[in-house]
C-alpha cells in the first residue's frame, strides 16, 4: 500500500509527458529513439585519443560497434569480437575497437555496472519505475527532481522506456553526455558542439 506522498509523486510521473532535454543539451541522433542496435546488451564510455570527444561502446548480440557521442558517427565496428560479452571479466570490460584499441572498455547493462548519475555542474539523471517494467530516464538541475518543481522547469521526462527492456542510463566521466541504452536502441544527449 502507497501512502499518499508515495501515491501523489507516482501520479506526478505518470502525468509528465517526455520532453525534449534543456539547453545546452542537444540529441545527437536525429531519430525520436536514438539509433537501432538489436539484441544491445550493454554499453561503456572511452574518450577518443585525438579530439577528446565522448565515445560510447556498444555491445549486441551482433558485436561491437563504438560511437562518437559528439557527431553520432560510428567509427569503428567489429562483428566478431574475442570477447563476445562483458561478463567473461571481472570488471565487466570488453576490449577497446578502433582509436581506443588496446584499451578496455568498462561496460554497463544486461550483467551489471552503472555509470556516473551526477555531473560536477549539478545536474543529475535518475531512473525511475512507476510502472514496472516501463523506466523513465528524468533529468534535473540543481536538485529539481520531481518532488520540488514543476515538470519542465527543474527535471524534465527525457526517455521513457515501454518499447523495449532498458538496460543502462548515465553520464559520461566527462559530464559531457547523456548515455539511454535499451535492448534495441542507443540514445544520447551531448552539450559539446561539433
Amino acid at each position: 500500500m502507497l501512502s499518499a506522498y508515495q501515491q501523489a509523486m507516482r501520479d506526478r510521473l505518470l502525468a509528465a509527458p517526455v520532453v525534449p532535454a534543456p539547453k545546452p543539451w542537444r540529441p545527437v541522433f536525429e531519430y525520436e529513439y536514438g539509433v537501432p542496435v538489436g539484441g544491445l546488451l550493454g554499453i561503456g564510455f572511452a574518450s577518443h585519443p585525438d579530439s577528446g570527444h565522448d565515445l560510447v561502446m556498444v555491445v549486441s548480440g551482433d558485436g561491437h560497434g563504438l560511437f562518437d557521442a559528439v557527431t553520432g558517427e560510428k567509427i569503428a565496428r567489429d562483428r566478431d569480437p574475442d570477447e563476445h560479452t562483458p561478463d567473461a571479466s571481472p570488471d565487466l570490460s570488453c576490449p577497446g575497437l578502433g582509436p581506443i584499441a588496446g584499451s578496455r572498455v568498462r561496460i554497463a547493462g544486461l550483467f551489471g555496472g552503472g555509470f556516473h548519475t551526477v555531473t560536477a555542474d549539478s545536474w543529475i539523471l535518475k531512473v525511475v519505475t512507476p510502472a514496472w517494467p516501463n523506466e523513465r530516464v528524468l533529468l534535473s538541475r540543481n536538485g529539481g527532481l520531481p518532488h520540488s518543481g514543476p515538470h519542465g522547469e527543474g527535471w524534465w521526462h527525457i526517455f521513457h522506456a515501454n518499447y523495449s527492456e532498458f538496460r543502462a542510463a548515465g553520464f559520461s566521466p566527462s559530464g559531457q553526455t547523456i548515455a539511454v541504452a535499451t535492448s534495441s536502441d542507443l540514445s544520447l544527449w551531448t552539450r559539446r558542439t561539433v
